[in-house]
């Protein structure tokens, strides 16, 4: 099964798309991730046309089955929450379009599901995905691996 991860942003969009083996032992692996990114010099309406022409792109190419996003945390700055909220809104609406199951996670679910505390910070988590999934070093924004973690927490939740 596949799992599409998304760490939601209007700016940097972590993308990434993990598997599970049906082996003796089910092991998740990562088929695809990056950091997509849009220009601030573009209209916002351009940056959340891009982001939905991308997920449709990765959903058509990769077929996977849920997709897993973070839910929002309220900040101090209400805008770049609306803005996030609303480029949020793009991917599921795409992934629903697409036929994919929505799992959402807050981020201390996220950090729970990968590192079994959900008081962990930015370090431990990326930490952690490193050591659960085979990445490449070279490789790994940390929005990239924001999205690992998703989607991990998604397998954690189907696998209880």
């Amino acid at each position: 099964m596949r799992i599409l991860g998304i760490d939601p942003g209007y700016e940097r969009l972590g993308i990434a798309v993990l598997e599970r083996t049906l082996e003796a032992r089910p092991k998740e692996s990562v088929v695809f991730s990056k950091c997509f990114k849009t220009s601030p010099k573009l209209e916002f309406s351009e940056r959340l046309n891009l982001i939905g022409e991308e997920i449709i792109k990765i959903i058509k190419k990769y077929r996977p089955k849920i997709l897993a996003i973070e839910t929002l945390f309220l900040t101090t700055n209400q805008k770049t929450v609306m803005r996030v909220a609303e480029a949020r809104g793009v991917v599921i609406y795409e992934a629903a379009r697409a036929g994919l199951k929505i799992f959402e996670a807050s981020p201390p679910q996220i950090k729970i599901a990968t590192t079994g505390s959900g008081r962990a910070d930015k370090a431990q988590i990326n930490k952690m995905v490193k050591m659960l999934v085979k990445i490449d070093n070279q490789k790994g924004s940390d929005d990239e691996l924001d999205a690992i973690a998703i989607a991990l927490t998604a397998f954690a939740h189907l696998r209880n």
